[in-house]
């Protein structure tokens, strides 16, 4: 981990940004105090919790609360009710 303070940051930010894409961690502090983090954007996406709605989280969601048995059909069943209601239109 690298510890810099902001002027620092500012005037090493391109040797920082190597840093950070080979592995480091860089904490850039105010007066003593860290106020900001920078890792590779890679790992900063895999460690934040995926975007409400995205299918990322909708296939998350549904790994943790599985359809009770009762309630599962099969992707044929499926598209066999979706032709059953299609023709019902007619």
């Amino acid at each position: 981990m690298i510890k810099v303070n902001v002027l620092e940051a500012k005037n090493r930010l391109s040797e920082l940004l190597r840093a950070v894409q080979a592995g480091e961690e860089v904490i850039i502090a105010n007066r003593g105090a860290p106020v900001a983090r920078l890792v590779a954007a890679e790992a900063a996406a895999t460690e934040a919790e995926p975007p409400i709605g995205s299918a990322v989280a909708i296939l998350k969601w549904l790994e943790e609360n599985p359809l009770p048995e009762s309630s599962r059909r099969s992707a044929e069943e499926i598209d066999a009710d979706i032709a059953a209601e299609r023709e019902a239109w007619d």
